[in-house]
């Protein structure tokens, strides 16, 4: 009886212990994996590597940082070598040993570092197009590789060399403006590359002057002359860039760079999207069809019958008074709060509920998007006492109590504001794989999700719901139609007023914001798909059993900000091998 009492106690000690492991493993993987070492240390050896062979800027803090300018040739021959030294590193991981944390981490970093390789190419190639046009770009570097270890310069040299300098920018600039056009791409480069040369130039002065008695007495009159001569010059190769290669001409003003079908199919491929820009038109079509049916609905609810914008109309014409609109905000947030929390959607977190913000976004802020912004704060978009009367109406009729319904819990919780909360505690080293398909995605999750679980009571909640449902299919039908060069940006707003019901001005700024905003050509893509892909996910999951609600939820924002295939890789604990290709089809297109 002894020894059988001191069996089952070792055996207890034992099973508690694994139990205890087991936990600690589960813990463990929530933060971390085997390859997030090789994740972090590799983004911070490409920063440390960008911002040594970067120039210098002075921030008005007392001390310089680095500038985000083109790569020079000799930095971006650097970063490749960074590039190829963890290639060889994850070639010699054991990835079938791995978990399927690090099996989806290795992924994941291998692809960035695919992708980046693939950007420096490309770079070079385009660069070796426009290095005929600024012959004197070694001299400058040369210059500020001398600065780096802080060399003892001959301030009369340096004064000599850049006044040589000079004379040649004066003869590239002159050359220049006897060419009829360059290629917008290719004028973006050249600009790009001048204004990192000036910026180069800058920092290396700034170093220098009034530290070193000779050089404070040779340079800063070439300098400052070479300076303005330069920023000219970028200017005239802006200037020459054209577009009937790329854009068709419109009366809109609107000018981008349309990426064609090939490159958008790559960018889908590395975002993990498996269908191709014709399929997700066609996706974005079918889901337009079923906000139409819900919107007559609505519209004959509320006695407009199949006139759906006299419906939509009376709806923007609810908008609140000037002042109120903070309040407003209050309010639809604790709507949707007490709504999810009824409906045992999502636990909110004490400080993510605690600390959200409020902005007021600027009247310049407006001209390019008339909506909410968000973030960690939600900046709200509403009228100042500086715009004028017809710009006053067109900002509170858009941002009317029904639109807002939406863009509330969407900026903040269980939005964007909780991804921040999230992301920020848990697995954050993979911000570096972030996606505006998880980070759009996830927002407009909500939307989808509130709408199926009936947020929307009243027919004039449900329309204030839809013109947003209806504005993320826009968005992906005139992106995807503009950068496969059907389509001109005139015609992008004349839809998103026709078939959505906007206000032409901000139909306007959604179109501009879009194509010269700076935004990945498939940046307006992600909300809708994204947000469908998660939404596939639920009903994989959720609707099968296989998890609650909370769950659910609480385990997505725990893994981080990744192309949804991985997060579903994770949560369904998928067979992954070391070459994996995007072939998850999300989306019934019968």
């Amino acid at each position: 009886m002894r020894l059988f009492s001191i069996f089952l106690l070792t055996f207890l000690a034992n099973a508690t212990a694994f139990a205890q492991s087991s936990k600690d493993k589960f813990n463990l993987y929530e933060q971390t994996s085997e390859t997030a070492g090789l994740v972090i240390r590799y983004a911070q050896d490409i920063r440390a590597v960008r911002g040594f062979y970067s120039p210098m800027a002075s921030g008005g803090r007392g001390f310089a940082s680095p500038a985000n300018v083109l790569n020079s040739p000799e930095q971006r021959k650097r970063l490749n070598d960074i590039d190829q030294n963890y290639l060889k590193k994850l070639a010699g991981m054991d990835f079938n040993a791995m978990s399927i944390y690090g099996k989806v981490d290795y992924i994941l970093l291998k692809r960035n570092i695919d992708d980046h390789v693939l950007t420096l190419s490309q770079e070079e190639k385009e660069y070796a197009q426009i290095e005929k046009y600024i012959p004197f770009a070694g001299k400058i570097y040369d210059l500020e590789k001398s600065r780096r270890r802080g060399a003892t310069l001959d301030g009369q040299k340096v004064a000599g060399d850049l006044n040589d300098v000079l004379k040649e920018v004066k003869a590239s600039a002159e050359a220049f403006k006897k060419l009829e056009s360059i290629d917008m791409p290719l004028a973006t480069l050249g600009e790009e590359a001048v204004n990192g040369i000036e910026a180069r130039l800058k920092g290396t002065y700034e170093f220098y002057n009034g530290y070193d008695p000779l050089f404070t007495w040779w340079v800063p009159k070439p300098y400052k002359t070479l300076d303005s001569t330069l920023l000219a010059y970028a200017k005239i190769i802006k200037g020459k860039g054209k577009l009937n290669t790329t854009q068709k001409d419109d009366v809109s003003g609107i000018k981008g760079v349309p990426i064609g079908r090939d490159e958008l199919i790559r960018q889908l491929g590395t975002e993990m999207i498996s269908y191709t820009p014709d399929e997700l038109i066609e996706l974005a079509n079918k889901e337009f069809a079923w906000c139409d049916r819900e919107l007559l609905k609505a519209s004959a609810e509320m006695g407009f019958g199949k006139e759906w914008k006299k419906a939509q109309e009376k709806v923007k014409n609810s908008y609140v008074k000037a002042g109120s609109q903070p309040e407003l905000i209050m309010k639809l947030y604790n709507d949707a709060k007490e709504f999810i929390l009824k409906n045992n959607l999502l636990d909110y977190p004490e400080i993510a509920d605690e600390t959200w913000g409020m902005q007021m976004m600027s009247p310049e802020r407006q001209l390019v998007n008339p909506f909410f912004l968000g973030g960690r704060d939600i900046i709200i978009s509403y009228p100042t006492n500086t715009m004028a009367h017809e710009d006053k109406l067109m900002s509170m009729r858009g941002n009317n109590p029904y639109f807002s319904r939406s863009t509330v819990h969407h900026e903040l919780v269980p939005g964007h504001h909780l991804q921040y909360y999230m992301s920020s505690r848990y697995k954050s080293y993979r911000n570096d794989f972030r996606t505006p398909f998880w980070t759009e995605g996830w927002a407009l999750y909500w939307e989808l999700l509130l709408y199926d679980k009936g947020f929307a009571k009243t027919p004039e909640e449900r329309i204030g719901m839809l013109f947003w449902r209806m504005h993320r299919c826009a968005r992906i039908i005139f992106s995807l139609n503009y950068h496969l060069g059907k389509w001109t940006p005139q015609e992008c707003i004349d839809f998103l007023v026709d078939r959505v019901g906007h206000e032409r001005a901000n139909a306007e700024g959604e179109v501009r914001r879009s194509f010269e905003g700076n935004y990945s050509p498939l940046y307006q893509v992600a909300y809708l798909i994204g947000g469908l892909q998660l939404f596939s996910l639920k009903k994989e999951l959720v609707d099968s059993g296989k998890m609650s609600f909370k769950q659910f939820h609480d385990t997505v924002m725990k893994e981080n900000n990744m192309p949804i295939e991985m997060v579903r890789a994770t949560l369904t604990n998928q067979s992954l091998k070391p070459d994996f290709k995007t072939k998850w089809k999300f989306y019934d297109f019968k």
